[in-house]
Protein backbone atom coordinates (compact mmCIF):
# COMPACT_ATOMS: atom_id res chain seq x y z
CA UNK A 1 0.00 0.00 0.00
CA UNK A 2 1.45 3.68 -0.85
CA UNK A 3 1.82 5.32 1.82
CA UNK A 4 -0.69 8.42 2.70
CA UNK A 5 -0.61 11.36 5.11
CA UNK A 6 -3.39 11.96 7.22
CA UNK A 7 -3.50 15.16 8.04
CA UNK A 8 -6.80 15.49 9.81
CA UNK A 9 -5.34 13.66 13.00
CA UNK A 10 -2.35 15.64 12.73
CA UNK A 11 -0.63 17.11 16.11
CA UNK A 12 -0.55 21.05 15.81
CA UNK A 13 1.43 22.05 18.70
CA UNK A 14 5.14 22.67 17.97
CA UNK A 15 6.24 22.69 21.71
CA UNK A 16 3.08 24.42 22.82
CA UNK A 17 3.16 26.81 21.26
CA UNK A 18 0.58 26.83 18.20
CA UNK A 19 -1.60 29.60 18.65
CA UNK A 20 1.78 31.65 19.23
CA UNK A 21 2.79 30.89 15.70
CA UNK A 22 -1.15 31.20 14.61
CA UNK A 23 -1.59 34.84 15.51
CA UNK A 24 1.85 36.39 15.41
CA UNK A 25 4.54 34.85 13.60
CA UNK A 26 8.25 34.32 15.19
CA UNK A 27 10.93 36.68 16.20
CA UNK A 28 14.35 36.46 14.36
CA UNK A 29 15.60 34.31 17.12
CA UNK A 30 12.22 32.54 18.07
CA UNK A 31 12.60 31.25 14.21
CA UNK A 32 16.01 30.00 14.53
CA UNK A 33 15.24 28.08 17.79
CA UNK A 34 11.58 26.49 16.05
CA UNK A 35 13.53 25.34 13.06
CA UNK A 36 15.00 22.46 14.49
CA UNK A 37 11.46 21.27 16.01
CA UNK A 38 9.81 21.89 13.06
CA UNK A 39 11.76 19.72 10.32
CA UNK A 40 10.72 16.69 13.04
CA UNK A 41 6.53 18.10 13.72
CA UNK A 42 5.86 19.71 10.24
CA UNK A 43 6.03 17.02 8.17
CA UNK A 44 2.18 14.89 8.87
CA UNK A 45 2.93 11.51 9.79
CA UNK A 46 2.71 8.84 7.75
CA UNK A 47 0.88 5.33 8.06
CA UNK A 48 0.98 2.07 6.25
CA UNK A 49 -0.50 -1.09 6.20
CA UNK A 50 2.53 -3.10 4.34
CA UNK A 51 5.88 -1.76 4.83
CA UNK A 52 7.59 -3.90 2.42
CA UNK A 53 5.28 -3.00 -0.52
CA UNK A 54 5.46 1.32 0.56
CA UNK A 55 9.55 0.96 0.40
CA UNK A 56 8.94 -0.96 -3.33
CA UNK A 57 6.51 2.00 -4.05
CA UNK A 58 8.78 4.81 -2.71
CA UNK A 59 11.73 3.26 -4.56
CA UNK A 60 9.78 3.08 -7.95
CA UNK A 61 8.90 7.00 -7.30
CA UNK A 62 10.48 10.08 -8.88
CA UNK A 63 11.98 12.09 -6.41
CA UNK A 64 9.17 15.34 -6.00
CA UNK A 65 10.03 18.38 -7.42
CA UNK A 66 9.25 21.91 -6.55
CA UNK A 67 7.65 24.48 -8.88
CA UNK A 68 8.92 28.15 -8.12
CA UNK A 69 5.58 30.63 -7.75
CA UNK A 70 6.08 33.22 -9.70
CA UNK A 71 4.39 36.39 -11.37
CA UNK A 72 5.64 38.63 -14.54
CA UNK A 73 8.51 38.34 -16.90
CA UNK A 74 11.39 36.54 -16.46
CA UNK A 75 13.53 39.09 -17.20
CA UNK A 76 12.19 41.85 -15.61
CA UNK A 77 14.74 44.90 -14.29
CA UNK A 78 12.98 44.17 -10.96
CA UNK A 79 12.32 40.75 -9.08
CA UNK A 80 10.73 40.97 -5.98
CA UNK A 81 11.40 37.96 -4.10
CA UNK A 82 8.25 37.76 -1.09
CA UNK A 83 9.28 35.33 1.84
CA UNK A 84 5.65 34.74 3.32
CA UNK A 85 3.79 31.96 5.58
CA UNK A 86 -0.03 31.57 4.82
CA UNK A 87 -0.59 31.36 9.05
CA UNK A 88 1.32 35.27 8.94
CA UNK A 89 -1.65 37.82 9.72
CA UNK A 90 1.48 40.14 8.88
CA UNK A 91 1.84 37.70 5.23
CA UNK A 92 -2.28 38.26 5.15
CA UNK A 93 -2.05 42.16 5.42
CA UNK A 94 0.79 42.43 3.05
CA UNK A 95 -1.49 40.69 0.41
CA UNK A 96 -4.43 42.54 0.92
CA UNK A 97 -2.73 46.10 1.37
CA UNK A 98 0.63 45.54 -0.88
CA UNK A 99 0.91 42.86 -3.30
CA UNK A 100 -2.92 43.85 -4.77
CA UNK A 101 -1.76 47.21 -6.04
CA UNK A 102 2.09 46.07 -7.16
CA UNK A 103 0.40 43.34 -8.97
CA UNK A 104 -1.82 46.21 -10.92
CA UNK A 105 0.92 48.35 -11.53
CA UNK A 106 4.13 46.32 -11.65
CA UNK A 107 3.39 43.40 -12.20
CA UNK A 108 0.64 43.36 -14.57
CA UNK A 109 2.39 45.90 -16.95
CA UNK A 110 5.56 43.78 -16.89
CA UNK A 111 7.69 45.91 -14.99
CA UNK A 112 8.48 43.38 -12.34
CA UNK A 113 8.97 39.82 -11.53
CA UNK A 114 7.49 38.65 -8.53
CA UNK A 115 8.28 35.09 -6.58
CA UNK A 116 6.43 33.84 -3.97
CA UNK A 117 7.90 31.46 -1.15
CA UNK A 118 6.29 29.48 1.33
CA UNK A 119 8.02 29.69 5.00
CA UNK A 120 6.74 27.08 7.67
CA UNK A 121 5.87 28.43 11.29
CA UNK A 122 3.26 25.53 11.66
CA UNK A 123 1.69 22.63 10.21
CA UNK A 124 -1.02 24.23 8.72
CA UNK A 125 1.21 26.59 6.89
CA UNK A 126 2.35 23.94 5.57
CA UNK A 127 -0.83 22.34 4.26
CA UNK A 128 -1.49 26.07 3.36
CA UNK A 129 0.93 25.32 0.84
CA UNK A 130 0.08 22.35 -0.25
CA UNK A 131 -3.53 23.21 -1.21
CA UNK A 132 -2.75 25.99 -2.93
CA UNK A 133 0.26 24.37 -5.17
CA UNK A 134 -2.74 21.39 -5.77
CA UNK A 135 -3.92 23.30 -8.69
CA UNK A 136 -0.28 24.10 -10.49
CA UNK A 137 0.80 27.33 -11.00
CA UNK A 138 -1.65 28.60 -13.00
CA UNK A 139 -3.83 28.25 -10.18
CA UNK A 140 -1.80 28.93 -6.86
CA UNK A 141 -2.07 32.67 -6.61
CA UNK A 142 -5.48 32.63 -6.93
CA UNK A 143 -5.81 30.10 -4.16
CA UNK A 144 -3.55 31.53 -2.26
CA UNK A 145 -5.29 34.89 -2.29
CA UNK A 146 -8.24 33.08 -0.85
CA UNK A 147 -6.22 31.13 2.02
CA UNK A 148 -4.78 35.08 3.10
CA UNK A 149 -8.04 37.03 2.85
CA UNK A 150 -9.69 33.82 4.83
CA UNK A 151 -6.95 33.03 7.25
CA UNK A 152 -8.97 33.87 10.49
CA UNK A 153 -11.77 31.86 9.22
CA UNK A 154 -9.58 29.09 7.94
CA UNK A 155 -7.53 28.92 11.42
CA UNK A 156 -10.24 29.24 13.42
CA UNK A 157 -11.08 25.88 13.84
CA UNK A 158 -10.99 24.14 17.34
CA UNK A 159 -8.37 21.12 16.19
CA UNK A 160 -6.25 19.98 13.38
CA UNK A 161 -9.61 18.23 11.61
CA UNK A 162 -11.43 21.57 11.40
CA UNK A 163 -8.24 22.87 9.68
CA UNK A 164 -8.19 20.13 7.50
CA UNK A 165 -11.74 20.56 6.61
CA UNK A 166 -11.75 24.18 6.15
CA UNK A 167 -8.79 23.48 3.71
CA UNK A 168 -10.78 21.22 1.72
CA UNK A 169 -13.74 23.78 1.48
CA UNK A 170 -11.69 26.66 0.04
CA UNK A 171 -10.00 23.79 -2.57
CA UNK A 172 -13.80 23.31 -3.49
CA UNK A 173 -14.62 26.86 -4.03
CA UNK A 174 -11.50 27.50 -6.02
CA UNK A 175 -12.57 24.45 -8.35
CA UNK A 176 -10.28 21.71 -6.94
CA UNK A 177 -12.04 18.57 -7.01
CA UNK A 178 -12.13 16.26 -3.91
CA UNK A 179 -10.13 13.28 -5.23
CA UNK A 180 -7.35 16.28 -6.44
CA UNK A 181 -7.37 17.61 -2.59
CA UNK A 182 -6.94 14.67 -1.07
CA UNK A 183 -4.26 13.32 -3.70
CA UNK A 184 -2.86 16.84 -2.66
CA UNK A 185 -2.86 16.66 0.99
CA UNK A 186 -1.90 13.03 1.29
CA UNK A 187 1.02 13.52 -1.13
CA UNK A 188 3.95 12.79 1.44
CA UNK A 189 6.87 13.01 -0.59
CA UNK A 190 5.88 16.39 -1.31
CA UNK A 191 5.84 17.67 1.93
CA UNK A 192 8.93 16.39 3.13
CA UNK A 193 10.42 18.49 -0.21
CA UNK A 194 8.43 21.34 0.71
CA UNK A 195 9.97 21.39 4.04
CA UNK A 196 13.49 20.94 3.04
CA UNK A 197 13.18 23.43 -0.15
CA UNK A 198 12.06 25.68 3.19
CA UNK A 199 15.18 25.06 4.97
CA UNK A 200 17.54 25.17 2.71
CA UNK A 201 15.96 28.80 1.23
CA UNK A 202 15.54 30.41 4.60
CA UNK A 203 19.47 29.50 5.37
CA UNK A 204 20.68 30.62 1.92
CA UNK A 205 18.67 33.60 1.99
CA UNK A 206 19.04 34.05 6.00
CA UNK A 207 15.11 34.65 6.45
CA UNK A 208 14.66 35.39 10.18
CA UNK A 209 11.05 36.60 9.68
CA UNK A 210 7.81 37.17 7.60
CA UNK A 211 7.30 38.53 5.58
CA UNK A 212 10.90 39.46 4.31
CA UNK A 213 11.15 40.66 0.56
CA UNK A 214 14.67 40.42 -1.37
CA UNK A 215 14.57 43.35 -3.79
CA UNK A 216 17.38 42.29 -6.92
CA UNK A 217 19.19 40.70 -4.51
CA UNK A 218 18.98 42.87 -1.23
CA UNK A 219 16.87 42.00 1.73
CA UNK A 220 13.82 44.16 3.43
CA UNK A 221 11.61 43.62 5.77
CA UNK A 222 7.55 44.02 5.47
CA UNK A 223 7.03 48.02 4.82
CA UNK A 224 4.76 49.73 3.14
CA UNK A 225 2.86 50.03 -0.68
CA UNK A 226 4.50 53.71 -0.96
CA UNK A 227 8.12 52.31 0.74
CA UNK A 228 7.79 49.72 -1.27
CA UNK A 229 6.95 51.50 -5.25
CA UNK A 230 9.58 54.07 -4.10
CA UNK A 231 12.43 51.40 -3.80
CA UNK A 232 10.80 50.09 -6.96
CA UNK A 233 11.01 52.89 -8.73
CA UNK A 234 14.45 54.15 -8.47
CA UNK A 235 15.57 50.63 -9.27
CA UNK A 236 13.97 51.11 -12.34
CA UNK A 237 15.10 54.08 -13.27
CA UNK A 238 18.86 52.97 -13.04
Amino acid sequence: MTPKIFIAAAVLAIGGGAAYWQLSGPSAGQMAQQTTALTALATPVISTQDSSQSSEDSAEKPAATITEMTMGPADAKVTIMEYASFTCPHCASFHKTVLKPLKADYIDTGKIQFIYRDVYFDRPGLWGAMLARCGGSERFFGIADMLYTQQREWLGADDALGISNNLRRIGKVAGLGEDQINACLQDADKAEALMAWFQTNIETDEVSGTPTLIINGEKHSNMSYADLKKIIDEKLAE
